[in-house]
């Protein structure tokens, strides 16, 4: 097998190995199981998002500065435009992982972000072991519908041994896409605040839980402390006292950072953004928001919303 300059094989039949990476407006996507020795480098990076989920064995990537592992089940998602590269991880036996090229949506940004690692990396190593089957059947589905023409009912599994697929029509694209959309949410969905630590009271931690699956819903320190089995009075003050603030001070900011995520990833009207995120009067979230970003909502989308189109 030839050698690339940096010393890692020139891999030629990969879409990612250091040839040109896809055209932008395609869906590429593959399911590999390398050897030791196995590598891809990208000095001028990629005009498309690479997506790459860890099934077995183990690899390392590279973005720039930034580095990691990837373990089974766990994502990394490079962007654009940054010199990178990916091998398998020194001591493995092997890696076999999906990997997608594609445009990444606008909304996957938000969700993205919390695991950003610098340079445009970013490594979603906390996905729920519950989740990984489903994410493997996004990821065989999505290589199924690649194939999908858009005249006939869609194919029900991909040919045996296939590795590449590439989805050219637009139905097939907009299928990929959802997919992979499944994989971004189910991987990222844990995306909050640092869960309460192990000595925190399980009854605690499930008020905790129900603020943060519905910041908008009309919680009161009466409706958690039922929810959890305990008197309005205790759990107050066992929430307090062991998460260092009240029920409504951890249900004000479970708030604002929903409103925050809705601010970033839609063009929802900032009165709809308050009224969505639980705040009854829009004076009281303008301010509120400002006191915790410090600057307005209309202000903090503009610097932090996905741009137009």
């Amino acid at each position: 097998m030839p050698v690339r300059a940096d010393g890692l094989p020139d891999t030629a039949a990969h879409p990612g190995s250091g040839d040109p990476a896809p055209p932008p407006g395609l869906v590429v996507l593959g399911h590999f199981d390398q050897p030791p020795g196995y590598g891809v480098s990208r000095p001028h990076g990629s005009a498309s998002w690479l997506f790459t989920w860890t099934t077995a064995g183990r690899g390392r990537l590279w973005q720039g500065g930034a580095r990691t592992m990837a373990g089974a089940g766990e994502l990394v998602v490079l962007a654009p435009g940054v010199p990178h590269g990916y091998a398998v991880a020194p001591g493995a036996h092997h890696w076999r992982f999906w990997w997608a090229h594609c445009q990444a949506r606008p909304s996957w940004a938000a969700w993205l972000r919390p695991y950003a690692t610098g340079d445009g990396m970013y490594a979603v190593t906390s996905a729920p072991a519950g989740v990984h089957g489903r994410v493997g059947a996004a990821f065989r589905r999505m290589h199924a519908d690649a194939r999908w023409t858009g005249f006939e009912a869609p194919p029900e599994a991909s040919p045996p041994n296939a590795q590449i697929a590439v989805a050219h029509g637009s139905a097939a694209r907009e299928l990929a896409l959802c997919a992979l959309e499944e994989v971004v949410l189910l991987t990222t969905a844990g995306a909050r605040p640092a869960a309460p630590g192990p000595g925190i009271d399980a009854r605690i931690r499930r008020a905790q839980e129900l603020i943060d699956a519905d910041p908008a819903a009309p919680h009161t320190v009466r409706s958690l402390a039922g929810g959890v089995a305990l008197s309005p009075s205790r759990f107050a003050h066992l929430f307090s006292r062991q998460l260092g603030r009240s029920p409504m001070r951890a249900l004000r900011e479970a708030r604002l950072r929903h409103a925050a995520r809705l601010l970033e990833s839609t063009d929802l009207p900032v009165e709809r953004v308050a009224a969505a995120s639980g705040f009854v009067s829009p004076f009281h979230f303008n301010r509120a928001f400002r006191e915790r970003y410090g600057e307005p909502p209309g202000a903090y989308r503009t610097t932090h919303g996905d741009p137009p189109g």
